[in-house]
């Protein structure tokens, strides 16, 4: 099942000189996983609540691939760079998969809260 990186980047004036170096690094660390970008500084439009900051996108075949891209040392070398400089949150979290039914889904999760 896919995996996917999501992350919420807040800062604070202009980028880090150390920010730039993470971003033309980054990528090297994401393709011995098949790592791609779906989100990456694209204009965004807040149509519910508060959003301060960026959102970032990325793309693994399967949770085992982003975890291991995570950890892996190529990546754990360069994470320093953004986190020291921009505040942020990242979730790494599994696709529902394309023959997902929203309403199936409500069914097995009323189901459950049945059974307590």
């Amino acid at each position: 099942m896919t995996a996917y990186g999501i992350a919420h980047l807040r800062q604070a004036g202009p980028l880090h000189p150390e920010v730039y170096e993470y971003l033309e690094r980054i990528q090297a660390t994401m393709d011995p996983y098949d790592g791609k970008f779906l989100v990456h500084g694209g204009k965004m439009e807040v149509a519910e609540g508060v959003w301060p900051g960026a959102v970032v996108v990325i793309e693994f075949p399967s949770m085992e691939a982003i975890r291991d891209w995570y950890q892996s040392p190529a990546y754990q070398e360069i994470l320093h760079l953004r986190a020291d400089h921009l505040v942020g949150d990242l979730i790494l979290v599994e696709g529902c998969g394309p023959d997902h039914d929203s309403a199936k889904f409500a069914a097995e999760l009323r189901a459950a809260g049945q059974r307590r």
